[in-house]
């Protein structure tokens, strides 16, 4: 009977990555009624589990880090497709798209994702441990690269409005790939041991010598379905955005809401994968997958709507306003203090997640 479950459930994961590309294929570009809505969304959701269980296999097979930066780096290369693609079809109404959907991207997942892992850490485990010299380094290049995209704009001179000249966002761009390169050499190589999950005691679990893992077959399997998973998510998450925005603009709220709806429905693979991270003790895991996305989404994203800048008409506006830098620097604060004991409470993961709450709330009513 437990074996029919268990191939019950690995026909399913199969299934539904497969069955997104195919409602997508079907529905892109098209209006969607109510019906077709409610199919979308029951696929999306499940496209959603699919893609966390297949990263969960991955991570099981490569071990940590590897396992949270292939589904942190997946997410964010098809996220940034859809925003270069959105914004090639937007003109001018999209020029801040890529500073919005960046910033919503780091608010997520430094204050929604990373609260509620310490959060539910803490409560199954009395306290959540993590390594503060991994984490610490990934903070600070979050905070690095977030400042030098998204504040630095608002203040330059040599071009009107919160943007970056054509030799500035060159420099970003450089600046960000040379950024997230060296986290990801040292996450991977020179200092792996920094970034792995930490007993109670201190001492480092490093999961490749322990249960055998899925064989290659089975994770390129899972590695080509989670990519349709993903590519399912975004898709089907761009296909119900009309009706999302049509909800929005009925309760009357601005239209940046939009934006970070769209963010969350992307995000949730992460987001489970995370939270089922800290539930089995493993934060440090849960803080990779939510600090790699933050600086996937930056890093990836930037250089790429430099290299789109090329050929897009319209302003490029990056530069935050006053509000949002407010919420950045007190992000950075509240998440350095929570990063140097190496240890949380569940006071630190509420902490985040009022910062979230802020930030919901302000996104609603500016």
């Amino acid at each position: 009977m437990v074996t029919r479950l268990r191939a019950l459930g690995t026909q399913w994961t199969a299934v539904v990555p497969v069955l997104a590309i195919v409602l997508l294929a079907l529905t892109w570009g098209r209006d969607l009624p109510g019906v077709v809505v409610a199919v979308v969304t029951l696929v999306l959701a499940g496209a959603v589990l699919a893609a966390v269980h297949h990263a969960e296999v991955i991570a099981h097979r490569v071990g940590e880090p590897f396992g949270s930066l292939v589904l942190a780096v997946a997410v964010t290369i098809i996220e940034v497709a859809l925003i270069v693609t959105l914004m090639a079809d937007g003109g001018d109404k999209s020029s801040t798209l890529a500073r919005d959907t960046v910033f919503a991207a780091v608010m997520i997942t430094c204050n929604g994702i990373v609260g509620l892992c310490l959060l539910v850490g803490a409560l199954r485990h009395r306290v959540a441990v993590f390594n503060p010299e991994g984490t610490g380094a990934a903070l600070a290049t979050v905070a690095t690269l977030a400042t030098l995209c998204l504040v630095l704009p608002t203040f330059t001179t040599t071009k009107q409005g919160p943007e970056f000249s054509t030799a500035q966002l060159t420099f970003a761009a450089i600046a960000s790939i040379v950024l997230y390169g060296l986290f990801v050499t040292t996450q991977t190589v020179r200092h792996r041991e920094y970034f792995l999950p930490l007993t109670e005691e201190g001492e480092v679990i490093d999961t490749d010598g322990h249960a055998k893992g899925p064989s290659s077959k089975a994770a390129l399997l899972s590695l080509g379905l989670l990519g349709l998973a993903l590519v399912g998510v975004v898709g089907l998450a761009k296909g119900v955005s009309p009706t999302i925005e049509s909800g929005v603009e009925s309760a009357g709220m601005p239209h940046a809401v939009v934006g970070v709806i769209i963010a969350l429905l992307v995000l949730l693979p992460e987001t489970i994968a995370a939270v089922r991270a800290a539930r089995r003790d493993r934060v440090q895991t849960s803080l990779n997958l939510a600090l790699g996305s933050a600086m996937a989404s930056i890093g990836l994203t930037i250089p790429a709507v430099a290299v789109a800048s090329v050929w897009l008409s319209g302003p490029l506006v990056l530069g935050l306003s006053s509000t949002h830098m407010v919420l950045l620097a007190l992000t950075v604060i509240v998440g350095t203090l929570t990063v140097v004991p190496g240890r949380a409470t569940p006071l630190q993961g509420g902490v985040h997640l009022v910062l979230f709450a802020a930030f919901l709330e302000l996104a609603v009513t500016p």
